[in-house]
């Protein structure tokens, strides 16, 4: 694999394009990944993520009970794989039982491999937004990126394999996959 740590005070770069997110979540022994297409940076230091999460979801009873949870971006190669895990909201322990996971070391959150960068993220606990709107809050405890396609806290899309290219999910089964750079030059 392929991944190196991007660190935190630019891991917001890695949702700053609006990608579809797998959310992963353990509890108790129990392992589940969902998508979730509503997922934002927040703030810079620390780096904070939101993500929304629908009351229904398996994943999201992990992720109050654990207080953890983690966001992958998934690429062009992975889609059916986004799709099959956003048509299965409930409790279906089989439902992963083909995806191929992995942890970090010091985090104990399922990580989904082949992925283009994956975020682990602690629950900043806001009962009000989260009953309300569904909407969680997370601190971001560690983050890596595959180097072929993030490196030295740039997306690399132009000169990365195509199928690494992330996802963007409109509806009804319809992705698009991130385009062609405009670069200006102004590398901060």
């Amino acid at each position: 694999m392929n991944i190196s740590p991007v660190p935190l005070n630019k891991a917001f770069r890695l949702l700053n394009h609006g990608p579809t997110v797998l959310v992963s979540a353990h509890h108790d022994g129990v392992d589940n990944i969902m998508a979730a297409a509503w997922s934002s940076p927040l703030d810079f230091s620390p780096c904070r993520v939101t993500v929304v999460l629908d009351k229904s979801t398996f994943t999201r009873s992990l992720i109050e009970q654990s207080g953890y949870f983690a966001l992958q971006i998934p690429v062009q190669s992975q889609a059916r794989l986004v799709l099959e895990m956003g048509n299965s909201r409930y409790k279906n322990p089989e439902k992963i039982q083909n995806v191929e996971i992995f942890r970090q070391t010091g985090f104990d959150v399922p990580l989904v491999s082949g992925c283009a960068a994956w975020l682990v993220c602690k629950v900043l606990p806001e009962p009000y937004n989260q009953q309300t709107y569904d909407l969680f809050i997370g601190e971001v405890q560690g983050a890596w990126a595959d180097n072929r396609v993030f490196y030295d806290g740039h997306w690399l899309f132009d000169t990365a394999p195509t199928e690494m290219r992330t996802l963007h999910y409109v509806s009804g089964g319809q992705f698009y996959e991130i385009g062609a750079g405009l670069d200006l030059g102004d590398r901060r």
